[in-house]
């Protein structure tokens, strides 16, 4: 794969994270060119590696446009994030170190600080969130599951409805962090796999109802500009 394939690819994918592209735009190959100082060729073969990531779909006559996600679809990914991340905590539990849960602490910390402030602060939530997920996985010790994951951990939705979450899902998730150390610090297997599982299908039921807050303030917005 060529750099300025991987530049294309990088680029645009960051951006549909984000929510810079959002749901059902347009990407045209010129003007993605023009964005990612590239030429088509690896914008296309960008494309076609955004596409078996399923973050863009294309139509028949080969036009591409930003995936859609319905909430049955978000829905059957968090639960394959809870099976498989359930079962990277019990391997994880496994093989802990006090390395490794000094350093979940030191994450965990910084998102009690983030969520604990009268205005929550979102952004620094998700990065401490992404990295204390990402040593539990990185400490289970398996390159399949590790491959399974990474398409499932990020999505483009995830970014934007984390700004909507309440005080109180914020605050959970933390409490929630805390009792998976615990489980951890004890090297209890089960114990940290249940809570991870739990915490991913908690996570979806958060995610779902800011979902249908979103969907009620788009439709309000719809209505008030017909």
């Amino acid at each position: 794969m060529s750099r300025a394939s991987d530049k294309a690819y990088d680029t645009i994918r960051s951006m549909i994270i984000s929510g810079e592209l959002s749901s059902g735009d347009a990407l045209g190959e010129e003007a993605l060119a023009d964005m990612c100082g590239v030429s088509r060729t690896p914008i296309r073969e960008a494309l076609r590696r955004l596409e078996s990531d399923m973050l863009i779909r294309k139509t028949e006559s080969q036009r591409s446009f930003v995936a859609d996600w319905s909430l049955d679809d978000i829905e059957d990914v968090f639960e394959l994030r809870a099976m498989l991340e359930g079962h990277a905590a019990q391997r994880a539990a496994g093989r802990m170190t006090d390395e490794v849960l000094q350093k979940l602490r030191e994450f965990n910390a910084i998102i009690g600080k983030a969520v604990s402030k009268s205005s929550p602060d979102v952004d620094v939530f998700l990065e401490q969130n992404r990295a204390f997920h990402a040593l539990i996985l990185k400490t289970a010790g398996s390159q399949r599951l590790e491959t399974l994951l990474q398409a499932l951990i990020e999505q483009p939705v995830i970014w934007r409805t984390a700004h909507h979450y309440g005080d109180d899902e914020l605050r959970r998730s933390h409490q929630e962090h805390d009792e998976l150390i615990a489980a951890f610090l004890r090297r209890d297997a089960a114990w940290a796999g249940s809570i991870m599982s739990g915490h991913i299908r908690r996570a979806f039921h958060a995610y779902a109802d800011a979902h249908r807050g979103l969907a009620a303030i788009d439709s309000g917005k719809a209505r008030k500009s017909a």
